[in-house]
């Protein structure tokens, strides 16, 4: 069939969506290099399609095509009403393309721009697919020859870019010839704009590029089957995307799919925000519900155990909601939580001890919270790294522990001794101190190792990691200005990054600080005198954070370099002993 016949039925409902179907995972470049392949002739590959029938259809879940996607707020297929007394096609194989040409030929795309915030509407504009009519043909180094485009707009300059969605409400011939004149077009240009728009046309009304085989049999437990290997290509499935379709078929009263990128947004929008994804979520299906293996592995995603989930999903929630929030609490957010899994040891220990959300503030508790939150910070500073390699045994193996030594508190000692024997023990070496204490400005490891050495900062507020002596001011030209040797340069540009010259600093103050010398702006928030007994004067500050006082301008910079950098390894030699 034509791809404009496609869209019909796509439109009226009459191709549909199965449960057991991913959400739509392809992004702008993706589709563009569709579009493009279409245009050069390329083959886009068969679809498989299973044709439900009337008496059967009621009985199923579908879902509609996406056609406006946002990366925020619209990432999720539309469930349709029951379908009675009608038959469908079900895409089985497919739908990654036949939604990406929905969206290029009917919708928009609305992905994060770069450096905005993930909470502001503004850093999601609404992009249409655009085709450019007049540039020169040369093939990329990817083979790319027709350029296809996201834009809010037509780009400004010479070329002129149609938008794609305009195409079907386009008529052939001279309606098309009409608006390129519009565009102001003449000569070569328009011949060549026309060719290709009229080329365009015939890709989508009149060549039929939609190849497809039809499944005729009713039985789901088939149909599946067919899925899995159409998707997995014969390999043992390990994708979670396929597993949550699984799951999403299985579950009676609620909608799986729903609930879980439910339960993914409400954990991505506390605190800060986080990036966490629809794999964490199911593995602490598979972890809190004792499943025996938490391996992203079909025979794990059986009905039993499916249905398992689904009977205890609100405590599933709650449990992950909670340990979410509580990592909040210590600090943490998308930009220095190094690994997700570390969250389900915790997950599974409150999901047991049946934690409710006094647990995040009770003063009863606060040691509890405090053994969790060092246990957590150690085990992201080891430089081998913990939550790589072997992750499913060794949560398997934290699990047994929480759950036989977890009534009196989080067993700490006990989930240590079993790290260890598995070869990833919190134990530190001199050498891996040694390291921690070099470590760089950027490293994501920072905040635990700053936070660990000066837990009193109250990372629940807006804080940032600050260079004492600002970095800005050790550029080569400024670092010669104050009469630094050329010998001096190199290395005093590189400490300038290392740990002993970095603090952890609240928003306010830190923005307060900017660029100004040490002893300039600690003369602006404390003065020069300290009051006796005061314990936010400055000489206070400074030994909380085992800074020293310096002088004007660079000249301290060394001393207080070598006192801080001892003082850090000291306190590191005691805390992770």
């Amino acid at each position: 069939m034509t791809i404009a016949q496609a869209l019909k039925q796509i439109n009226a409902n009459k191709f549909v969506l199965p449960a057991i179907q991913r959400e739509f995972v392809w992004g702008p470049e993706r589709i563009c290099k569709l579009f493009d392949s279409l245009m050069q002739g390329f083959p886009v590959g068969s679809l498989l399609f299973w044709n439900v029938e009337a008496e059967y259809s009621g009985t199923l879940r579908f879902y509609g095509f996406m056609r406006d996607y946002h990366e925020r707020d619209n990432r999720t297929c539309p469930e349709l009403p029951v379908i009675h007394d009608q038959d469908v096609t079900a895409i089985l194989d497919g739908q990654q393309r036949l939604t990406a040409l929905n969206i290029g030929l009917q919708g928009s795309m609305s992905m994060k721009k770069p450096r905005m915030r993930w909470t502001s509407d503004n850093a999601f504009p609404a992009t249409t697919l655009y085709f450019n009519l007049t540039d020169a043909p040369e093939d990329d180094e990817e083979g790319e020859t027709f350029h296809f485009r996201f834009h809010e707009r037509p780009p400004e300059g010479d070329d002129i870019w149609f938008p794609v969605p305009k195409l079907l409400s386009l008529t052939k011939g001279v309606p098309m010839l009409s608006w390129l004149q519009s565009q102001g077009l003449g000569g070569e240009d328009l011949n060549r704009a026309f060719s290709r728009l009229d080329c365009l046309y015939d890709v989508i009304n009149t060549e039929k590029h939609i190849a497809y085989f039809v499944e005729e049999r009713q039985d789901i437990d088939r149909v599946l089957q067919i899925f899995i290997r159409m998707n997995s290509g014969g390999i043992v499935l390990s994708y979670s995307d396929l597993l949550l379709s699984i799951a999403t078929a299985q579950w009676t009263n609620r909608d799986a799919r729903k609930e879980v990128q439910s339960l993914v947004d409400d954990m991505n929008n506390v605190g800060n925000g986080f990036r966490f994804d629809k794999d964490l979520v199911l593995k602490a299906g598979l972890m809190l519900l004792d499943v025996q293996s938490v391996g992203f592995k079909v025979e794990n995603f059986n009905r039993s155990n499916m249905e398992l989930l689904e009977a205890n999903w609100d405590g599933v929630r709650e449990a992950l909601v909670r340990s979410v929030q509580l990592v909040s609490d210590f600090g943490f957010d998308d930009t220095n939580l190094r690994a997700d899994s570390a969250l389900l040891p915790i997950a599974y220990y409150i999901h047991r001890r049946g934690l409710r959300q006094t647990y995040l503030y009770a003063q009863a508790e606060h040691e509890d919270r405090e053994h969790i939150r060092r246990w957590l910070m150690r085990s992201f500073l080891k430089p081998s790294g913990i939550w790589g390699s072997g992750l499913d045994t060794l949560l398997t193996a934290l699990r047994t522990i929480v759950r036989e030594s977890a009534a009196d508190g989080f067993p700490v000692a006990a989930i240590e001794a079993e790290m260890a024997r598995r070869g990833k023990g919190l134990a530190f070496s001199d050498e891996e101190v040694e390291e921690l204490c070099a470590m760089r400005y950027g490293d994501r490891r920072l905040f635990c190792l700053l936070t660990l050495l000066y837990d009193f900062v109250d990372t629940r507020n807006n804080f940032h990691i600050d260079h004492f002596y600002p970095r800005s001011r050790f550029t080569v030209a400024r670092l010669k200005a104050e009469g630094v040797p050329d010998g001096d340069l190199e290395r005093l540009r590189s400490q300038v990054d290392e740990v002993a010259n970095l603090q952890l600093l609240e928003g306010g103050p830190n923005i307060e600080k900017a660029a100004k010398w040490p002893h300039d702006w600690l003369e602006t928030r404390f003065g020069s005198s300290d009051e006796p007994g005061n314990s936010k004067t400055r000489s206070a500050y400074l030994d909380r954070h085992d800074l020293v006082d310096v002088a004007p301008g660079i000249q301290d910079f060394d001393r207080l370099y070598e006192v801080r950098r001892a003082a850090i390894q000291k306190k590191l030699v005691a805390i992770l002993a």
